[in-house]
């Protein structure tokens, strides 16, 4: 299984667990891989930091009015963006490719105005948290 489908299968377990309130570990497919577990269970670790980027971008949207396939898209992409060391991977992707399958993911599965609300706040939060690697620190 490619780790999009991985990244995808943990925002599912996810989206479960906050809709159901039953534990992590239950609402796992039975084949699940350890990387999409992993994936999944430090989103949830992290939560209420990743809901903290996501609320001070979500412009005149409280946390509450957000769908929660939208935020287990949100938190997923932004765990990978601000703490690529935390989940083993071979290669932690990039902020950008992060950015991009959650784009994707919302095109996929959400409504239509989703995948430009998701780009928004991705992109807010690489501007303001996360150093450009490019910049030489010069002015």
């Amino acid at each position: 299984m490619r780790r999009s489908e991985q990244r995808r299968a943990a925002v599912f377990a996810l989206y479960q667990h906050d809709l159901t309130k039953r534990p992590l570990d239950d609402v796992f497919e039975r084949d699940a891989l350890p990387f999409t577990r992993a994936l999944a269970h430090a989103t949830a670790d992290y939560t209420e930091e990743l809901d903290g980027h996501i609320a001070r971008h979500a412009k005149n949207w409280s946390l509450d009015r957000i769908a929660p396939l939208e935020k287990a898209i949100l938190r997923t992409a932004l765990l990978e963006m601000l703490h690529p060391d935390v989940v083993e991977a071979d290669t932690p992707i990039p902020p950008e490719g992060a950015i991009d399958e959650a784009v994707e993911t919302a095109k996929a599965f959400c409504g239509a105005e989703a995948p430009g609300f998701v780009n928004g706040i991705l992109a807010a939060v690489m501007r303001t948290s996360i150093p450009d690697p490019n910049a030489s620190g010069q002015s």
